[in-house]
């Protein structure tokens, strides 16, 4: 694996989180760690004080240190993804949902924004209205669903996979 260094500037993915929806201070931990590892362009969060929240640092190791956060609060969500739209991003909304494409059959554009939902409800159905895509992670146990964070990781990867070329 090739060693970063810390003062050199980072290539990053075109992929954004958008975690204005996750409310849980240890999975948007875990969602900059992934972010980070993973070299992605953004984090996005409802505020900024989450990242100082103890529970959040503990699992994302420091990765807030390196990781562009930017915010967006739930209530400006629907125009912050018309705003993504308009910059020729495909807002992609990760759900179980009757009109998702499985993600082992979904083209990933380059320039992606990854909409994640709030732990328990999802999506609201307005947002997913809005979003250019629906793609689901497929599943063939008895729970309904995987961790937020836990599904986020899966289709940043599948992501990656696709668009690994760029960053070789």
């Amino acid at each position: 694996m090739p060693s970063r260094s810390p003062s050199a500037p980072d290539a990053r993915h075109a992929l954004v989180f958008c975690a204005s929806l996750v409310q849980n201070p240890m999975n948007l931990g875990a969602l900059c760690r992934t972010a980070e590892v993973l070299q992605l362009q953004e984090l996005v969060l409802s505020s900024i004080h989450i990242s100082a929240d103890p529970a959040f640092r503990k699992v994302a190791v420091s990765a807030e240190r390196w990781q562009p956060i930017s915010v967006c609060a739930v209530e400006q969500l629907s125009v912050w993804i018309t705003q993504q739209q308009r910059q020729a991003a495909t807002v992609v909304a990760l759900t179980r949902h009757t009109r998702a494409v499985s993600l082992t059959r979904f083209a990933f554009p380059r320039q992606s924004v990854l909409l994640l939902g709030r732990e328990l409800t999802g999506i609201p159905s307005s947002l997913l209205e809005q979003c250019d895509q629906i793609v689901e992670i497929p599943q063939w146990g008895r729970v309904e669903s995987l961790n937020v964070s836990m599904a986020a990781a899966i289709a940043a990867y599948e992501y990656l996979r696709q668009h690994s070329e760029a960053q070789q």
